[in-house]
């Protein structure tokens, strides 16, 4: 893909948050990453973080040495204030510092999903007062994974889904209708806002460089010892409800009554992992079974996602997660639950196989029959490298960069207080 000039100032509001120990603030490797391909594409980049004060999970690192090699980027924090009462009361002096970020930068693109507390919905609604193109972003249909938490949460959680979804799907599609572009992570993500857009992109969110792709001689070593070897199976995410870590455990279990020797593993921390650490044991699986929570070196975990045979999910809600494509760029097969953003990825080559969400007896019995046909299981890995060839993160960021580019070239217009419409959007947070 051709670069782009790297032209411009481009503001971003991302809702990774960073960390604030004392007087040090901590971020996210990841999004460091992201951060030297957005520069590689603008003059300038600016982006707005949320803050907390608390110690840094693992995989945070010092924000002066992450941005040092890094002179066209500036970070800004606003609070992590995702509660009602402390979002109303940062509210105004907020708005007030973002709409001058606004009014300073090029070009605009926001990640939203929340209410109370979702700063990109606030910059977005400063930028249409402002009469400033902008573009929406978004990896997951966040008041339908709301809704869903009904299913597995407590009895707050199921409260605050029966109270802030339906005001938080009106608020989506309010700011996505009136965006110029939307930056739509994902099929499954696509499909739900298109129609709400006036302009929809279908975009992909990875952090793997074509370097880091599976090479030719790993992949012939992976292929020679097919056969000798239990099947191996891994996960890698945060162990919470909506990644179906219940179910994920049920496969197991199923899969060993059905006598298939395997070997599994879930790489991730979370709520649920001591619950899945429970049941492994009651199942009399710990021989079977790792699971040991978040490893922090992302190297390690391609490593690990490229020995396994294949990638097991259980995902239950409209979302669109690295993980699979990580997977698919090991040569590893994606085995899960039917979805859009699953099924996009493998359509041109087939390099997964899903079943109805829910059926975990389906994917005990795809697992099964794999064990039991390895050159079936042989061919499903490269058909999984195949489909993973257009993931790179230089591919998908240089993408973004181009639609943003095209679409929401800086454009002087007088300020207003209203929409395109005319309608006043005051009402557009929520509030």
């Amino acid at each position: 893909m051709t670069r782009t000039t790297a032209a411009g100032h481009l503001l971003i509001y991302a809702p990774v948050p960073v960390y604030r120990e004392g007087t040090s603030l901590y971020i996210e490797r990841q999004a460091v990453n992201g951060l030297r391909l957005w520069s590689e594409h603008f003059g300038r980049v600016t982006i707005v973080m949320p803050e907390k004060a608390a110690p840094r999970p693992q995989g945070w690192m010092l924000m002066s040495e992450a941005l040092e090699p890094l002179p066209k980027v500036r970070v800004v924090t606003v609070p992590s204030a995702y509660g009602a009462q402390r979002f109303l009361y940062a509210l105004p002096r907020q708005r007030r510092r973002l709409r001058k970020l606004i009014a300073e930068a090029d070009y605009l693109s926001f990640a939203i999903g929340g209410l109370f507390g979702d700063w990109g919905a606030v910059c977005a609604v400063e930028a249409l007062r402002l009469r400033r193109a902008f573009a929406i972003w978004t990896d997951r249909v966040e008041s339908d994974v709301l809704r869903q938490t009904r299913e597995w949460g407590g009895w707050k959680q199921q409260l605050k889904s029966r109270l802030y979804r339906r005001p938080m799907a009106w608020l989506e599609r309010a700011l996505i209708s009136r965006a110029d572009l939307g930056l739509f992570h994902g099929r499954e993500t696509y499909d739900a806002y298109a129609a709400f857009s006036r302009n929809p992109q279908l975009v992909h969110d990875i952090h793997i460089s074509g370097t880091e792709h599976i090479s030719p001689a790993a992949l012939q070593t992976k292929l020679s010892q097919l056969e000798q070897r239990p099947l191996r199976i891994v996960y890698a995410g945060r162990a919470e409800g909506m990644k179906g870590p219940e179910d994920w455990i049920d496969v197991l279990e199923r899969l060993a009554a059905l006598g298939t020797p395997f070997e599994a593993e879930w790489l991730g921390a979370g709520s649920c992992l001591q619950m899945m650490r429970d049941r492994v044991r009651r199942a009399g699986l710990s021989d079977k079974v790792r699971l040991p929570g978040f490893v922090e070196d992302h190297a390690e975990v391609r490593s690990r996602l490229q020995r396994a045979d294949v990638f097991l999910f259980c995902h239950k809600t409209a979302e669109s997660p690295r993980c699979l494509i990580e997977a698919l760029t090991g040569a590893t097969p994606i085995i899960g639950y039917e979805g859009a953003y699953a099924q996009d990825l493998v359509a041109d080559h087939g390099g997964g196989v899903l079943v109805p969400r829910g059926d975990a007896a389906a994917l005990a019995a795809v697992l099964a029959d794999l064990s039991t046909k390895r050159e079936g299981l042989a061919r499903l890995m490269q058909n999984a490298l195949a489909d993973a060839a257009p993931y790179t993160d230089e591919k998908v960021f240089a993408h973004r960069c181009q639609l943003i580019r095209r679409y929401l070239a800086p454009v002087v217009r007088p300020p207003s207080d209203k929409g395109p419409s005319g309608r006043a959007l005051g009402a557009v947070t929520g509030n």
